[in-house]
């Protein structure tokens, strides 16, 4: 859910991003394509709207895994949803007819409904969030969160001052895989207003992460802003120092860590972008962590950000050996991008984007470190670059 192009608010060399969520979901089901015709669910209380579409593209393939494409937009975002579903549509789910799910804090406009409707192959389904899952808890102390907050603006930190962006990262972090839209489904796909696909995906990503066992699934990954989450890595060791058992032996640790877990190297994974199975955050390790984590109250007297909450429990409690880099997956969220580097990938997947402006092994990128864990399955020098 943007409140303004990244682009414009990067006005130094420091480019951390925000997070923005659209979730793109698939289901194993039988869809409407064939006659033209999704059955689109309003927000509890509305009645159940048919929305006619365009049945023009040959009927899909059946969908395979129990997922969907998820996205987390307002109404003003209209025009910049329509071209994130245009794109995903073309590059890959034409050929599935996944379902979307679409979230917003209030009811979306029926232009909205039918705009995004029309572009999709899948049954589509639109929801409002309930309000306590979105807003901003009563027992935070709205006192001190003025303070840290009006703090934040002084430093020029972005979004600093923003409530309703807390509010995304709260609900992002640990809400919106329980919303009732989503309870039927096991895998997502985050998909946000305003990106890009740049390449054919001719893989079904949530086939490979159920074949395959993965967890999480990623494109882009660079370093979080130290401001907004001073004392979200004091908060995790609390965390891991009381529950031991959830850290799994072959954990990522060493992607986040320089030092044995002493410090926070702030590297995180984009979570603008992720294919990922819900189970692991309807799970006991994560449900506790998250519920931890809320209790502290950092994502209102700080920033916390659902990116290092997610990366920092997918590398802790998933492991290593359960996040994929998606190479293939040519994606762009403004200002970064996400090219396949290999000739035969970029020519198979008919990319447009341009190599040499991938965001890969830019300085502020974390892939190098990523790289590193798995050194033995990469062509990179001693220093994992």
């Amino acid at each position: 859910m943007p409140y303004s192009p990244i682009s414009t608010l990067l006005t130094k060399r420091i480019s951390r991003p925000v997070l923005i969520v659209v979730f793109a979901a698939v289901r194993a089901c039988t869809h409407a394509r064939a006659t033209g015709i999704h059955n689109v669910v309003q927000p509890e209380g509305e009645e159940r709207t048919n929305i006619e579409v365009g049945a023009a593209a040959a009927p899909p393939q059946r969908h395979l895994a129990n997922a969907t494409l998820f996205m987390l937009a307002r109404n003003s975002d209209i025009d910049s949803a329509v071209n994130s579903v245009h794109e995903m549509e073309d590059r890959f789910n034409h050929n599935h007819g996944y379902p979307w799910v679409f979230l917003n804090e209030e009811p979306f406009s029926e232009d909205f409904k039918r705009r995004v409707s029309n572009l999709a192959s899948g049954p589509v389904h639109f929801g409002q969030i309930p309000y306590e899952h979105w807003y901003q808890p009563d027992w935070i102390n709205e006192t001190v969160a003025t303070e840290e907050r009006n703090k934040m603006v002084a430093d020029n930190t972005i979004y600093g001052g923003s409530v309703p962006y807390r509010n995304m990262c709260r609900f992002n972090s640990g809400f919106f895989y329980r919303h009732p839209l989503v309870q039927n489904f096991r895998y997502y796909w985050r998909v946000e207003p305003g990106v890009h696909f740049h390449c054919d995906v001719n893989i079904d990503p949530f086939v490979y992460l159920q074949e395959n066992n993965k967890t999480y699934g990623f494109t882009i990954t660079l370093y979080e802003f130290s401001r907004t989450i001073e004392s979200l890595w004091s908060t995790v060791n609390d965390f891991m120092t009381e529950h031991p058992e959830y850290v799994v032996q072959n954990n990522a640790m060493h992607f986040l860590s320089d030092n044995g877990g002493a410090n926070y190297n702030l590297c995180h994974f984009w979570s603008n972008f992720e294919i990922a199975d819900m189970d692991f955050w309807r799970g006991e390790a994560y449900s506790a962590f998250f519920e931890y984590l809320d209790s502290r109250g950092g994502f209102y007297y700080e920033r916390w950000g659902d990116a290092p909450v997610h990366s920092i429990a997918a590398a802790l409690f998933a492991g290593k050996d359960r996040i994929h880099f998606f190479r293939d997956i040519g994606y762009e969220h403004a200002p970064f991008m996400h090219c396949p580097a290999e000739p035969d990938i970029w020519k198979r997947g008919r990319c447009a984007c341009d190599i040499e402006h991938s965001f890969d092994y830019n300085s502020y990128s974390c892939l190098w470190r990523w790289d590193r864990l798995f050194r033995g399955d990469r062509m990179f020098g001693d220093d994992g670059r």
